[in-house]
């Protein structure tokens, strides 16, 4: 498997953080700073941290749904690779990646994918769970290498996550060295006139859509396979759905659509079906997070300089275990890092000004145990799963934009310390009658009561410690 990137100057994104705009144009940190104020999900970069900190498979508890679009066909899910029926240089491929059976959403998507004749497909499917393997091997499985023109195509949102499928596409494709793939991003400049004869092409919507309509280096009646990955953070960036919707239009009616999304709310959804006819569908029934084996306390203060003290008293009983504590804003985050280490305790940072890069080993030195403690912002550690995490404690209550409580975020966050059945502890830091009267509402929402904790109290620390 080669790969074609012609690109202008250095290759290496470790340099400098980069963001694609609507065509994958790379641009700076300096022109992408957020404010605190603004600090907003950046979905395209938390995809691109879930593939970097993700070493294997994610063990999804969730149950699978299957939507077929012919109710009565039999539906098919296989245990082993084996019985896809693969080119015996596709399964080399495979197992060389590690793969030793199917995951939850590559049993039931795989055999949809290579089903004859094709069959279209729309998934849900969280990182860590296969799906861009799943992908890759249908793709890989229809291309004919004898035939020198392109025959798959695959869309991702910016130019980071089109690499990270890049690199599975060749990993997979190794034992098949014929196969030549070929980066369509911005910057990747090509001669005029000229037509590619790489057999996959993966880039970011825009660039995607002038090798096809304005400069004709793809044929798009050609197309076999087109996959759109991520369309949530796609349908986030401004004018990708649009160029994704246009792309789409001009490939054959017997071209085989894919599309995966980690959520499907109603946007997804609508966007979904304008790219796919006829799909099968493959949905995650969402497990429902529980508190009950969760501790939860408050801690009441009168400003944020008694919030550190508290923390601090606290900070022997909860590097028993790891823990992770909650800022609403960046500037916040980083002034608690800095005065806790000034206090000579061991603890690490995750922000947003970060490159995704020093994210990924943040969280890998935390997930490791090298660091006890982990101090981050919500939007940053969406999605992140440490099994080890048994404490979280909130400095800053979480809100929604308007100022009222968040109760998603908040199961969300302690939530992860009560997984697989361990008992967790929630530590909540209250410090003005806004902030009492918001655990109060949170409270209600979900029917618990959240004792209050003296922290000047050793022996109560000790307890809860325990």
């Amino acid at each position: 498997m080669r790969s074609t990137l012609k690109m202008m100057g250095n290759l290496q994104i470790k340099e400098e953080k980069v963001k694609a705009d609507t065509n994958g144009v790379i641009k700076t940190s300096a022109t992408a700073e957020k404010t605190d104020d603004e600090e907003k999900e950046d979905r395209a970069a938390q995809s691109l941290l879930n593939k970097l900190i993700r070493s294997n498979l994610v063990d999804n508890t969730n149950q699978v749904e299957v939507l077929q679009r012919d109710p009565n066909s039999p539906l098919y899910s296989v245990k082993s690779f084996e019985e896809l029926r693969l080119k015996p240089q596709l399964l080399q491929g495979v197992y060389a990646m590690g793969f030793n059976r199917p995951s939850k959403i590559q049993e039931n998507a795989l055999p949809m994918m290579l089903a004859e004749p094709p069959q279209n497909l729309i998934a849900q499917s969280q990182s860590g769970t296969g799906k861009t393997a799943a992908f890759v091997l249908a793709m890989l499985s229809r291309v004919q290498p004898a035939e020198r023109y392109p025959q798959c195509l695959c869309l991702s949102p910016t130019y980071e996550l089109a690499l990270q499928t890049g690199k599975v596409i060749e990993q997979m494709g190794k034992f098949h060295p014929e196969l030549k793939l070929a980066y369509a991003v911005r910057g990747n400049k090509l001669e005029r006139g000229q037509k590619i004869s790489e057999h996959i092409v993966i880039g970011t919507p825009g660039t995607v859509l002038d090798w096809c309509a304005k400069l004709k280096f793809i044929d798009p009646k050609k197309i076999k396979v087109f996959v759109l990955d991520e369309a949530d953070v796609m349908i986030a960036t401004q004018g990708h759905q649009d160029q994704s919707i246009r792309i789409q239009r001009m490939l054959p009616r017997n071209c085989q659509m894919l599309l995966f999304s980690a959520t499907f709310e109603d946007s997804v959804w609508k966007f979904a079906q304008k790219v796919v006819p006829d799909p099968n569908i493959i949905k995650l029934k969402r497990e429902e997070e529980t508190l009950d084996t969760i501790k939860q306390y408050y801690v009441l203060c009168n400003n944020r300089d008694e919030k550190f003290q508290a923390l601090c008293n606290l900070y022997g009983a909860i590097t028993i275990a790891q823990a992770m504590i909650f800022c609403h804003t960046r500037k916040t985050a980083s002034w608690l890092a800095a005065e806790l280490s000034k206090e000579g305790h061991q603890v690490a940072l995750l922000s947003g000004e970060m490159m995704v890069e020093q994210r990924a080993a943040v969280i890998e030195r935390f997930r490791e145990g090298k660091e006890k403690v982990l101090v981050t912002t919500n939007v940053c550690a969406r999605g992140i799963d440490v099994e080890q995490v048994s404490v979280v404690i909130n400095f800053d209550l979480p809100v929604d934009k308007d100022g009222n409580p968040d109760n998603e975020t908040y199961l969300h966050r302690i939530g992860r310390t009560g997984r697989f059945g361990k008992r967790g502890l929630a530590v909540n830091m209250v410090d003005s009658k806004h902030s009492m009267n918001i655990l109060n509402r949170i409270q209600e929402h979900f029917n618990k009561k959240i004792e209050r904790l003296d922290t000047d109290d050793l022996d109560e620390i000790e307890k809860i410690a325990n």
